[in-house]
């Protein structure tokens, strides 16, 4: 359950040597490591200048604006380097997930909200007149990342695949809607009920379904009526995340919402059970969810190892980016922020490590130079919403 990628620096100090000196492994990883963190950090300035430039946050002040939260999570599900460009585009998604569940949970009135969603349904830009400002100018914007991500598909792997992420925005704002239903009408659901709407309002078959087309390995017309079908691959992940999410341990430090939460449907239709006994039932079915993903991975899929890997990292992720501490942050999160993002290994380490030699022509040796970047490390600054 864990991810390898996050842990790297735990298998480094694993790879010494009995001497203590870092064997040719542990120096090429020292040098992968070095290299990629200057890639993600690369990857994390074009995504943040894409947000800023996008405007949102500065129309929407009401919503999250955590562009280096997005990014962990393609960083953790695509952890190949050749797919840097992809997980520049993922986050993009990612972001409007976010953005759209705090419209519905924080802003706006009932209407609105069933106007918002009338328009996704309807997907045309020259029918959203009737919106208010902040809605047209985030419909705009979800239409216009998801023509461009489907341009990329079509571009790159030779598939118009519009049709799909347009189906996932729709069944997300209309599950959005129907919480907002709910919870505006005083109106409490069974928690089955709660739970088959929630696993679609998590956003995570609208991300996977994204990133299946701009990984783009095995598009044919099975495997894309089976990714609209939302296979269980899809629907296994969105429901260790809902629940994970509702455990509730904490809220999201900037989320002043609310919209529900499984073990309150829970505890409603077993008035008799306790708070820890509904939390032990949801961990049961968390873990449960978990079986029925592995058995799905061995199962026969027309998917690639690249897009089973994305679910297992998505369903890996989870627990990172909801455990709460008590101050209402995420201890683990930022930690592997720090790690991955900003403390490089130390020169003098990387310099001692770094003695490989190659023979030349001439039978000398060079040694290998680093590039000026690896040791430019981003800033607490840099990243406010930490």
């Amino acid at each position: 359950m864990s991810l390898p990628r996050f842990n790297i620096k735990k298998h480094l100090k694993d790879l010494q040597g009995k001497d203590g000196k870092a064997d040719a492994i542990q120096e090429l990883a020292i040098l992968d490591f070095n290299i990629l963190q200057s890639m993600h950090q690369s990857e994390l300035k074009e995504v943040t200048k894409w947000w800023r430039d996008l405007g949102i946050s500065q129309e929407l002040r009401f919503a999250r604006d955590q562009p280096l939260k997005w990014y962990m999570w393609p960083l953790a599900v695509l952890p190949n380097p050749k797919f840097s460009r992809y997980r520049i585009e993922l986050t993009k998604p990612i972001a409007f997930v976010y953005i759209i569940d705090d419209i519905y949970d924080v802003h706006g009135t009932l209407d609105e909200f069933v106007q918002f969603t009338e328009a996704v349904n309807r997907w045309d830009p020259t029918d959203i007149n009737q919106l208010p400002r902040n809605m047209k100018l985030c419909f705009m914007a979800l239409h216009n990342i998801t023509n461009e991500i489907a341009y990329i598909v079509l571009k790159e792997h030779g598939w118009n695949p519009i049709n799909s992420p347009k189906k996932t925005w729709r069944d997300l704002c209309n599950a959005f809607l129907v919480e907002a239903k709910w919870f505006a009408e005083g109106d409490s659901p069974k928690a089955d009920e709660y739970l088959r709407n929630g696993v679609t309002s998590s956003g995570v078959a609208t991300v996977l379904v994204h990133l299946f087309f701009l990984v783009g390995h095995g598009i044919t017309r099975d495997s894309v009526d089976l990714v609209d079908s939302i296979p269980k691959l899809i629907s296994c992940p969105a429901m260790i995340l809902r629940l994970w999410d509702d455990l509730g341990s904490a809220k999201d430090e900037n989320q002043k919402g609310y919209d529900g939460s499984y073990v309150e449907c829970y505890l409603k239709e077993n008035a008799t059970s306790s708070l820890e006994s509904a939390r032990r039932h949801v961990r049961h079915m968390i873990s449960n969810a978990w079986k029925e993903l592995n058995k799905e991975c061995l199962s026969p899929y027309p998917f690639s190892p690249t897009f089973i890997e994305a679910s297992l990292n998505t369903s890996r992720m989870v627990q990172v980016m909801y455990s709460y501490g008590n101050d209402q942050r995420l201890p683990a999160l930022e930690q592997h922020i720090t790690s991955l993002l900003k403390e490089s290994i130390p020169n003098k380490e990387i310099l001692k490590a770094a003695s490989i030699k190659d023979t030349n022509v001439s039978g000398g040796t060079s040694r290998i130079e680093f590039p000026k970047e690896i040791s430019r490390i981003p800033s607490r600054k840099d990243y406010p919403e930490l």
